[in-house]
């Protein structure tokens, strides 16, 4: 059973960085083909898909998003980290990590994910 934890903190500040990390377990990162997800809800709003990192280590970002996001991972730990820089406030949100077996923006075709973590951008 693959299970994903996502930790970091629950506050930032505006112009700051967003850091937040995802623990994989009971499935390795780099095999199988699989894609890693960052994707987040604002409240009151839709799943927003961020981006990715594939099995290969290759990494696809959302456009919107791309300039100031950046996904990268650490395969002796099992995990997956996201940075988001310069946040404002419209980035409050539940963050989550998740595991498709393609690379897709669509909710549905994610097999696993983990529980989410509030992050609230504020002074």
């Amino acid at each position: 059973q693959v299970q994903l934890q996502e930790s970091g903190p629950g506050l930032v500040k505006p112009s700051q960085t967003l850091s937040l990390t995802c623990t994989i377990s009971g499935g390795s990162i780099t095999t199988g083909y699989y894609y890693w997800s960052w994707i987040r809800q604002p409240p009151g709003k839709g799943l927003e898909w961020m981006g990715a990192i594939a099995y290969d280590g290759s990494t696809y970002y959302s456009p919107p998003l791309k300039s100031h996001t950046s996904i990268s991972r650490d395969t002796s730990k099992n995990q997956i980290s996201l940075q988001l820089s310069s946040v404002t406030p419209e980035d409050t949100a539940v963050y989550y990590c998740a595991r498709a077996p393609t690379l897709t923006t669509t909710p549905d075709e994610y097999d696993y994910w983990g529980q989410g973590t509030q992050v609230t951008v504020s002074s």
